[in-house]
């Protein structure tokens, strides 16, 4: 009887394979990473304008977020322009009242007393958001222009949209001096700003893909009439 040759055992696999193999994954998905946060922050770089536009329509309100030079003022000058027929000022410190805001802009007074909202609720965009969907519904309006620096419009507008998804949204970028005159990579404080509101951006992303619309028990708080 033929002897049967003996039988081939497997060489083992070397130890360290699976953890080469995990290095692997870790490389693969760190440069992922950096390719979706290098790609959106292009994104978020095309949506953040050098220069101011110019509205070719009207809206039947306008919203104006506080925070920014010249943001209330360029709010008021649409207002005056017949661009909307109210205005809102969203975000407003408790301690600013309508005759302040006059002031600031003394030939359109009559128009702060009769056509502007101050509304002191807001302590942050969501509630920017909240406050204006609120404003918005109670008025029946259904269009909206919304001023608001260039470099945080990019997240105004993401959460806008999540409140008021049937309501048209218009954006009037306010574009600073200094973003206008030089890049915004050739100044440290714009290149810190422009990077901390993309970082504040992604995040607002995440969150609003995982948590529901706020429902709107209140239907009258949040909404103010300016008086003097």
């Amino acid at each position: 009887m033929a002897d049967h040759a003996p039988e081939r055992v497997p060489a083992a696999q070397p130890k360290w394979r699976p953890l080469r193999l995990l290095a692997r994954a870790v490389m693969f998905g760190v440069v992922a990473s950096a390719a979706i946060i290098c790609g959106g922050f292009a994104w978020f770089i095309y949506h953040v304008p050098a220069e101011e536009i110019s509205l070719d329509r009207n809206a039947d309100g306008i919203v104006v977020l506080t925070g920014g030079a010249s943001r209330i003022a360029d709010a008021i000058e649409l207002l005056a322009a017949g661009r909307g027929k109210r205005l809102l000022i969203s975000g407003v410190h408790r301690a600013t009242s309508a005759a302040e805001i006059a002031r600031i802009m003394p030939r359109h007074e009559g128009l702060v007393a009769c056509c502007v909202d101050l509304d002191y609720s807001a302590v942050n965009t969501v509630g920017n958001a909240v406050g204006t969907r609120r404003w918005a519904r109670d008025r029946g309006f259904t269009s909206l222009i919304v001023v608001t620096s260039a470099y945080h419009m990019p997240r105004t507008m993401a959460e806008l949209e999540k409140q008021m998804p049937d309501t048209v949204l218009v954006p009037f970028p306010v574009v600073t001096e200094k973003l206008r005159n030089e890049p915004w990579w050739a100044s440290a404080p714009t290149a810190r700003l422009i990077l901390s509101e993309y970082a504040k951006f992604v995040v607002a992303q995440l969150r609003m893909r995982i948590e529901p619309v706020p429902g709107l028990t209140d239907t009258s708080g949040g909404r103010h009439g300016a008086k003097s």
